[in-house]
């Protein structure tokens, strides 16, 4: 195939699959993030951690799909205009025509590699710390007033009456008990300003009192302040607070294969690890599975002559609908039993398998596609460029 029209093949299917992506994406974080953030999340600066922690998954999930339905579309689109025609009489074979976007595809398939093993694991801890900070409230402008919040277990609870501005407080409540000293504070203020440090939140309060009890007996001892700052474990300036677990969505390739000698003995847990594992192995390979697909039905099924058929949008329907048959079963069937990662496998074999017997048979059959007569006469009706049979 010429420089200039392999490379004009692969701009068309890289654009088009570019454009896809980018529109299966932007919904699909937009509607994740706002039923994920609430509107004092939005207010407490976590949309961009959320963004960074929940893209990269979305985009390697969504890749094949993508690139399966901008093959599609372009063959189709060759199809009609009867390009492909002029291809196959320029005497390039099915294989030559089906190049650019097996390569693009190949290529494509190593970045979702990248993306699934490195890029995402690396990222999804981000994701999973907003969701911490939200569902504990440790981001101070997420406090709604008049409302009782609780932290570290239980240990502390902090009620303030009205927000003055976004990081100072009216009348604030502060009750926390303290297993190693045996002793239990209720603080109250006046006035109240929250400042973020590197590792949490210093609070500076103003004309208030501490009452001290102990736990074990009736002493209590008041004292009035004029100023006085305590820290609270919440999200600082340096990052979102550290959680206690950690997934196995988020670890590195090495480390997520170190992990299958410990989960191996437990079936749950080898489960779990087994769909992820089939995420991040399964899933970039479906980018040049669906790639051969699309073009094994448009060329073995759809009209090459230039006349346009309603065939044309079912190709493109059989993308994403094989797309996410496999997301469905892999995300039910493993999570009940690793044993069926063998079934999927076998389904993405048979899907790629299948498109290289079409190819190959267009490409090798008795009616090959670009072959002209011996002379480069015109060839009978019926012996030229037919479509392949099918």
């Amino acid at each position: 195939m010429p420089r200039l029209l392999f490379l004009y093949l692969i701009k068309r299917v890289a654009v088009t699959a570019a454009v896809i992506q980018f529109a299966l994406c932007v919904p699909v974080v937009l509607s994740y993030l706002l039923g994920s953030l609430s509107a004092a999340a939005v207010r407490g600066g976590l949309v961009w951690p959320a963004l960074v922690g929940v893209a990269p998954t979305i985009a390697y999930v969504a890749l094949p799909m993508a690139v399966g339905v901008a093959t599609a579309l372009e063959f189709s689109r060759m199809a009609s205009e009867g390009m492909i025609a002029v291809l196959y009489a320029l005497r390039l074979s099915v294989w030559a025509v089906c190049r650019p976007a097996l390569i693009l595809a190949s290529v494509l398939v190593g970045a979702g590699y990248m993306l699934s093993n490195f890029i995402a694991p690396q990222s999804a801890g981000n994701m999973q710390d907003v969701l911490n900070v939200v569902r504990n409230s440790l981001n101070h402008r997420m406090l709604d007033p008049a409302r009782f919040y609780t932290f570290e277990s239980g240990a502390k609870t902090l009620y303030l009456e009205r927000w003055e501005t976004p990081d100072i407080a009216v009348n604030l409540f502060l009750r926390q008990i303290s297993a190693d000293t045996g002793q239990e504070q209720t603080v109250t203020a006046a006035r109240a300003e929250f400042r973020r440090n590197e590792s949490g939140v210093i609070v500076a309060l103003t004309k208030g009192s501490i009452q001290t009890r102990s736990i074990f007996s009736n002493d209590v001892r008041i004292t009035n302040f004029d100023q006085y700052a305590m820290a609270l474990p919440m999200q600082g300036s340096g990052g979102l607070p550290k959680r206690s677990w950690r997934g196995v969505f988020e670890l590195p390739a090495p480390e997520f294969l170190a992990q299958y000698q410990v989960v191996r003995s437990d079936r749950r847990l080898l489960a779990e690890w087994t769909t992820e594992a089939a995420m991040r192995v399964g899933v970039p390979l479906l980018t040049l599975g669906h790639a051969l697909l699309a073009m094994a039905l448009v060329l073995a099924f759809g009209n090459i002559t230039g006349r346009r058929g309603t065939g044309g949008s079912l190709f493109i329907v059989a993308i994403p609908a094989a797309h996410i048959l496999f997301l469905v079963a892999l995300q039910s069937l493993l999570r009940a039993d690793a044993r069926f990662a063998f079934v999927l496998a076998l389904l993405l074999l048979a899907e790629i398998f299948y498109s290289v017997f079409l190819i190959g048979r267009l490409n090798y059959g008795p009616a090959r596609a670009g072959r002209l007569p011996a002379g480069g006469a015109p060839a009978p009706a019926g012996e030229g460029y037919a479509a392949p049979w099918a």
